[in-house]
């Protein structure tokens, strides 16, 4: 049977959801391009032939239904790259701003996987990104830690439900990347600490053995690797496409 072509890309106009998309139309996948501006996603579906602009906030139930009726065929890979919209340290943060982040990034793939669960088929991909401070924390980011942690368990259970009907699932741990969100991050950490950006900058790089931190199109590669039928065997599992800055054993 061949695989259905149809990729549902939840976040697709950031730095990472972009240049996935950019990545899945290059190998021949058309994309349903998901995100709360309309303009940002007109901008993508000019530039990127094979893209179908939806507009939706992942972090309303209302997007269940406006995804889902974007969708009438087999879906080869939902992807949630959505970004975490909060951060702070867990001393200084607004208690309610963690259940803001979690609606969004845990309540979001949910929603996600309920709005296309009627076109999963044996092959289908569930394929969600939780960045690596769910595993190794840092003292100033709470939200990050706290709730990319919860993302890995959720996706442990995703992995039970659907692998019996031959639908995967897959976490990409990127760990932090070159992005403009990053850099933005950075400024913040630097104003709030009173130290030099380029020193807060560094310190996310010297976390790798690498020594430099991956691009968006490196990490958006992780994407496109899902696509071979033998990714298969990467049901459940966590991918590190951290240039090395992982530490644990599990």
């Amino acid at each position: 049977m061949t695989p259905p072509d149809l990729c549902i890309l939840v976040g697709a106009t950031g730095a990472i959801g972009r240049a996935a998309t950019v990545r899945l139309a290059a190998r021949g996948q058309r994309v349903l391009a998901v995100a709360r501006s309309a303009d940002d996603l007109a901008a993508l579906a000019r530039d990127v032939p094979g893209v179908t602009p939806c507009v939706a906030d992942i972090a309303s139930n209302e997007a269940i239904a406006t995804i889902g009726g974007a969708v009438d065929e087999p879906v080869r890979l939902a992807v949630f790259a959505a970004g975490l919209p909060v951060r702070g340290a867990a001393d200084t943060i607004d208690p309610d701003l963690l259940a803001v982040g979690a609606g969004t990034k845990l309540g979001g793939l949910l929603r996600l996987v309920r709005a296309v669960e009627p076109h999963l088929v044996p092959g289908s991909r569930i394929v969600t990104f939780a960045g690596s401070l769910g595993l190794e924390p840092r003292a100033t980011e709470a939200a990050p830690g706290a709730i990319n942690a919860g993302v890995f368990n959720l996706m442990r259970q995703l992995s039970l439900i659907y692998g019996p009907r031959g639908i995967t699932t897959h976490t990409i741990s990127p760990g932090p990347a070159d992005t403009p969100r990053l850099r933005r991050i950075a400024e913040t950490v630097a104003e709030e600490s009173g130290r030099p950006f380029d020193e807060v900058w560094a310190t996310y790089a010297s976390g790798n053995s690498l020594g430099r931190l991956p691009t968006a199109d490196e990490v958006a590669w992780g994407v496109t690797v899902l696509l071979d039928p033998e990714a298969d065997l990467l049901h459940g599992s966590v991918l590190y496409l951290d240039a090395g800055g992982h530490r644990g054993i599990h």
